[in-house]
């Protein structure tokens, strides 16, 4: 029996396919008659659709995968907190679903760095085993949560930072460079991610802190008891806001701009150099160069997170910008070559 044929042959009568759909017409188990899907889509000739009891296959053809996709305005994953990378579950939305497909630029490099920042920070700093995100966009807007089930944000802060109430803890977030892991991290993604919402709300322990940059006012309000913390980003698809212009707004202007190349001043901005986030914002709007040169002049150490985030991920989405860097001691140079050999 010609297994693939028999899955092309449905697929073109039904327009989709599920493995169940083969493992009945043929009696086969599930595990055997997945390697006939997978070969498929190996040869891109199929596509698949969705995850776990929801995923169907259709053509691998552009237009009807994209026009499938743009179907599918909503997702919700539960994810186990081991090993997870915050871009590779970024990438995976942007796989199975269309609510990336069609928004502006700006919106999608906001999406982009808000949702890593708060999936990273669940990851992170939450000590939740369990991470849950959902994301959808409707006519007007585009929205994520991020929860998780751990010991919660403000209880965080005051335990780390010795503060006696959640409000003296929403009040030390709000300052914008606050952390729970000073050595770590600088605490800007929060910060830097509520300046880029039309609204976001931050749920934990018994408050609920709502900035909404719509009404230029930040609102607490009293909720009943929850474990962990439960963010919820919000911003328009009209939205006009840039998220470049944000981190220069708050961080100052530190590049030195050309026609085809741009040289990144690490040491005019500061000397400690550790998390994604920092990364992130010394990246940003830098994808319309061919060369990215960073400076790592008077750097004593950079961070893991921060190296990888540059010389690895970033990397893979930007194959066509050749990123160098210069005056690196041996310290740095390590953790770069370190995240170069993952590529």
């Amino acid at each position: 029996m010609d297994i693939k044929a028999l899955i092309l042959k449905h697929l073109k009568k039904n327009k989709k396919v599920k493995v169940a759909d083969i493992v009945k017409a043929t009696g086969f188990s599930r595990a055997y008659i997945n390697r006939f899907f997978r070969e498929l889509v190996n040869q891109e000739k199929i596509a698949l659709i969705g995850k776990a009891n929801r995923a169907y296959y259709i053509e691998a053809k552009k237009g009807v995968v994209r026009k499938t996709k743009r179907e599918i305005l909503s997702i919700k994953r539960i994810l186990k907190n081991k090993n997870l990378s915050e871009s590779d579950i970024l990438d995976q939305i942007k796989k199975d679903c269309g609510i990336f497909l069609d928004l502006p630029k700006n919106i999608v490099s906001i999406l982009d760095y808000a949702f890593t920042e708060m999936l990273n920070n669940a990851i992170e700093h939450s000590n939740s085993k369990e991470i849950v995100v959902i994301m959808e966009k409707n006519k007007l807007s585009v929205n994520f949560e991020v929860i998780d089930f751990g010991i919660g944000i403000f209880n965080n802060l005051m335990a780390k930072r010795g503060l006696k109430n959640e409000l003296e803890a929403i009040q030390d977030l709000l300052k914008g460079k606050q952390t729970t892991v000073p050595k770590e991290h600088t605490g800007e993604g929060i910060f830097f991610t509520s300046k880029v919402a039309d609204r976001l709300i931050i749920n934990s322990s018994t408050k609920k802190l709502i900035i909404d940059n719509q009404l230029n006012d930040i609102f607490i309000k009293d909720i009943k008891a929850i474990k962990g913390t439960k963010v919820r980003f919000e911003i328009g698809k009209k939205a006009m806001q840039n998220l470049n212009a944000v981190f220069r707004k708050f961080a100052g202007d530190t590049f030195e701009f050309s026609k085809t190349e741009v040289t990144v001043d690490l040491y005019q901005m500061n000397n400690v150099f550790i998390s994604r986030s920092q990364a992130r914002r010394v990246l940003s709007g830098l994808d319309k160069f061919r060369t990215i040169i960073i400076d790592f002049k008077n750097i004593e150490a950079i961070g893991q997170s921060f190296a990888d985030e540059v010389f690895r991920v970033w990397q893979s989405h930007h194959s066509g910008i050749d990123i160098k860097y210069k005056n690196a001691n041996e310290n740095v140079l390590f953790m770069i070559k370190r995240a170069q050999v993952k590529n």
